[in-house]
């Protein structure tokens, strides 16, 4: 199960689905991050059928909010 799950595809809208392009441009990274974010299971594609892979703005803008690295210890 991915860090960052999509919504169940009755809730998806048209409009918040985007290419690899798109989810790049809004996570301000690359389409390769991307592809890394989704081999290493922070994301995942919206699944339909016939049609390209695409992803779920809002959730990928979720992801790439969260910085990598190891929490805080606490003191």
């Amino acid at each position: 199960m991915p860090a960052f799950p999509n919504p169940e595809l009755h809730a998806l809208y048209q409009r918040d689905l985007g290419d690899i392009w798109e989810a790049a441009r809004v996570a301000g990274v690359k389409p390769g991050t991307i592809r890394v974010w989704e081999s290493r299971g922070k994301i995942e594609r919206v699944r339909l059928e016939g049609g390209q892979p695409l992803y779920h703005l809002p959730t990928i803008e979720a992801a790439a909010k969260v910085k990598p690295g190891r929490p805080a210890r606490a003191a």
